[in-house]
């Protein structure tokens, strides 16, 4: 799941410093997502969806789509 948020941020130029900051979701939250340490809660996952401007079902893909 995080390899499709990443891809849908880059594709948007967005740092996951920039997506912390403007979703007020702390950095370290990000990263231990990104280390498999968590998964984020579902509030967490609607307030990116919603930053996104993408369904909260974009977000929660398994794995990268072209």
């Amino acid at each position: 799941m995080y390899q499709n948020f990443r891809r849908l941020i880059e594709n948007r130029n967005i740092t996951p410093y920039r997506l912390a900051k403007d979703t007020g979701i702390a950095q370290s939250t990000l990263s231990d997502w990104k280390k498999g340490k968590s998964v984020p809660k579902l509030d967490k996952l609607i307030k990116i969806a919603n930053y996104l401007n993408v369904p909260l079902e974009e977000l929660l893909k398994d794995g990268e789509e072209n």
